[in-house]
């Protein structure tokens, strides 16, 4: 199992034509940032659901292309050199709305573990395709794992967060029994706290 992440690394999720590059600081308690290229109708994988972040706000910088963003049902369309923020809370996703590839970088604020959080998803769908469903969502007790590991990182828009919380909760060991597994563990309380090294 993977614990750390390379600064550099590159994940490409075939399902939704859409590759991670995690050039930013990693484990930074600040900032969670890295890079999104959606190919020609990429779906921004599972940020393509409806979902919400309930402890940072999201921040997209459109680096080429053009992109949809809808936040609270509200549609938006992001040119090169614009951005958006989707503060924390509000219903959202995000998809590739031009002919072509589009490239944005987006950034999470406070970091919580959001680049591990994405890092695992990119990892699993990149290296455990049987995971997930031929359209790329991943199976529902992989999910409910990732999802309670990862607990106030993302939840699904519409069913109350406690729900979540309590079916996850209960699903978590029956996944971790059929053989689901994290690649990407998140960081302990007191590795958060302390100061990173040099990069």
């Amino acid at each position: 199992m993977l614990t750390e992440i390379k600064r550099g690394a590159k994940l490409r999720n075939a399902f939704n034509k859409e590759t991670f590059v995690f050039s930013g600081p990693v484990d930074d308690p600040a900032v969670a940032r890295f890079d999104v290229i959606l190919e020609k109708g990429g779906s921004g994988g599972g940020n393509a659901l409806l979902h919400i972040h309930p402890g940072a706000d999201e921040h997209f910088a459109v680096k080429s292309g053009r992109i949809k963003i809808v936040v609270a049902g509200r549609e938006q369309i992001v040119e090169a050199g614009g951005s958006a923020v989707v503060p924390r809370g509000e219903p959202h996703f995000f998809a590739n709305a031009g002919d072509g590839a589009a490239e944005l970088e987006i950034e999470f604020r406070p970091a919580q573990q959001q680049l591990r959080f994405f890092a695992n998803f990119a990892t699993l769908a990149a290296h455990r395709t049987e995971w997930f469903s031929s359209k790329g969502d991943p199976k529902f007790l992989g999910m409910a794992l990732v999802l309670h590991t990862y607990r106030d990182h993302l939840y699904l828009a519409g069913p109350p967060i406690f729900l979540q919380k309590f079916i996850f909760a209960l699903l978590a060991p029956v996944a971790r029994l059929c053989g689901y597994r994290l690649a990407i563990e998140p960081l302990r309380e007191e590795r958060l706290l302390a100061p990173s090294p040099a990069e």
